[in-house]
């Protein structure tokens, strides 16, 4: 026979599409033909594959032989059809029965040796697979683990070529020493990402949680900085956006690396979401094939558009915002951010989503994540609410803080200022401060109320449901908003201001076991959100 087929997968962003695998042999001069949008990594693959075959122990047809991918307007990228396109020449060459590969999907590169190679991207394309209806999967040994998380799908781990020929064809399997497992190198980086292992800031299963030493980080070694700890619960308790502003050695990365280790283990549902995207990015730890505890990501203030929101030449990758999915992205130094990348995090903060447009079409990467923002308050960095020296200037200040555009911090539910600590609340503690256990089971309860209270909704979090259906569906105490009134009415809050005031004080009422936020939720809201509220007269004695 002169035609077989097989399967494949392309990766559009975070999502795979089925490719089938087209080989045709002809009479004719030998050459080797790959058609249907290959990238030059793809048309790379005819040495690959015919040194492997031949390395294999396998002849290579000397004929006019085409390689076809299909569907041929999907852009095709990377060295995962080596498996399927040597499978196919061989089932086209009779090697193999062509039945046997026809309803068989193959992800894996191929060395010249004939060793199978792991690729980026195997659980979304052995989750594509499974949606196309494909029960058996065959991948490098090294990602076996991380496809067979998807349940219903038969894993097929080989170590080469031979080895795959041996199991589809009924022979004896030869001996194959194990691949090494070779780390993700740097071009699977995004500009001002660490790679898993490399620093104290990691992206993956633990990130944020361990320095490199394996030492955990815990909000007991925090000293002082109450309301600052105050408002890191109730960022973790109910998905709020955080924004600490203070002098330098405050303490304010310190606060920012612990809010991981707050945060609930991740779902199911959520660790497949979240691993599939670090996959595709080349960055999950080798041996961990699943993110079970939330990501967080810290990248350099001079990381470019692409690095944060995704993008970059050729087909989009993920960037920090999807990296960060379900966990926390900590921008230090904000301010010394492009005023462009800030700005365009303004749109995934209220979806959840990144959309990539291209000429082809638009992308959707996942993108719902805990947006922590850390300052100083002026361009030296001195000033601060105890009256420390600064040398800068008013108009100094006011420019230094317009680098955080109005419409940005809008979207932020709690501001703080992070003041240095004293050398009493340093040196002279009387007590060790809570630890991350306690008040991760305090975030945990409050999550579970929250989850209880939206059961019939999509939402599960205070920070995701929208303002509309808070106000109509989930009234508040008698005269809970009289102060947030009072604030819209002196202009200090916008309609959307009071949309976040809302879910704050719900996320507060939660933490305190409340069915329903009263007056002293709302203050609190407010006086975390930074508005003028601070300078507010007292309630009246009334109440």
């Amino acid at each position: 026979m002169a035609f077989a087929r097989t399967g494949s997968v392309a990766l559009l962003g975070v999502d795979g599409v089925v490719v089938e695998v087209q080989a045709d042999i002809e009479p004719g001069l030998a050459a080797f033909t790959i058609v249907g949008l290959p990238d030059k990594a793809v048309n790379e693959s005819r040495d690959r594959v015919r040194a492997a075959v031949v390395n294999s122990g396998e002849k290579w047809p000397l004929r006019k032989l085409t390689v076809g991918l299909s569907p041929a307007s999907v852009p095709k990228s990377g060295s995962g059809f080596d498996l399927a396109i040597a499978c196919a020449v061989l089932a086209a060459c009779e090697r193999l029965e062509p039945a046997v590969i026809e309803r068989l999907l193959l992800v894996g590169e191929l060395g010249l040796d004939g060793r199978a190679r792991p690729v980026r991207g195997v659980l979304p394309a052995v989750l594509a697979a499974a949606e196309a209806g494909y029960a058996r999967v065959a991948v490098a040994e090294a990602t076996a683990a991380e496809a067979s998380l998807v349940p219903g799908v038969e894993v097929l781990a080989v170590r080469s070529l031979r080895q795959l020929i041996a199991l589809l064809c009924g022979e004896p399997e030869p001996e194959e020493p194990p691949e090494p497992l070779i780390p993700a190198g740097p071009d699977l980086a995004l500009a001002g990402l660490c790679l898993p292992g490399i620093g104290i800031r990691r992206v993956g299963a633990d990130a944020g949680a361990y320095a490199a030493d394996g030492w955990r980080k815990d909000l007991s070694d925090v000293a002082g900085q109450f309301e600052a700890r105050r408002a890191l619960e109730l960022s973790a308790a109910g998905g709020h956006h955080l924004f600490l502003k203070g002098p330098p050695g405050a303490g304010k990365t310190m606060l920012a690396e612990r809010l991981p280790g707050i945060l609930p283990p991740l779902g199911q549902k959520e660790a497949l979401e979240v691993t599939a995207i670090h996959s595709v990015a080349g960055l999950l730890p080798p041996g961990r094939p699943l993110v079970g505890n939330p990501p967080y990501c810290a990248p350099h203030h001079s990381a470019t558009m692409p690095a944060i929101v995704g993008g970059g030449s050729g087909l989009p990758r993920p960037g920090a915002a999807s990296l960060a999915h379900r966990g926390v992205l900590f921008l230090d130094e904000a301010t010394e951010f492009s005023a462009r990348v800030l700005d365009a995090l303004r749109q995934p903060l209220e979806s959840g989503e990144v959309l990539i447009a291209r000429s082809a079409g638009w992308l959707r990467l996942p993108a719902r994540f805990l947006l922590l923002l850390a300052a100083n308050p002026c361009p030296c960095g001195r000033w601060s609410r105890r009256g420390d020296s600064c040398g800068c200037t008013p108009t100094m200040v006011t420019r230094y803080q317009a680098r955080l555009s109005g419409p940005l911090l809008d979207r932020i539910d709690l501001r703080v200022e992070v003041d240095a600590v004293s050398r009493a609340e340093l040196l002279e503690r009387a007590a060790p401060a809570e630890s991350s256990a306690v008040v991760a089971a305090r975030v945990l309860a409050a999550r579970e109320r929250s989850a209880t209270r939206y059961r019939d909704t999509p939402w599960r979090l205070n920070g995701e449901i929208p303002g509309h259906e808070l106000r109509t569906r989930y009234p508040l105490g008698p005269d809970a908003l009289r102060d947030a009134e009072r604030e819209m009415e002196r202009g200090f809050l916008t309609a959307r201001g009071l949309d976040r005031v809302l879910r704050v004080a719900w996320t507060a009422a939660d933490l305190g076991g409340a069915d329903r936020p009263q007056r002293d939720h709302v203050h609190t809201a407010l006086a975390l959100r930074g508005t003028a509220f601070r300078a507010a007269p007292p309630p009246d004695p009334c109440f």
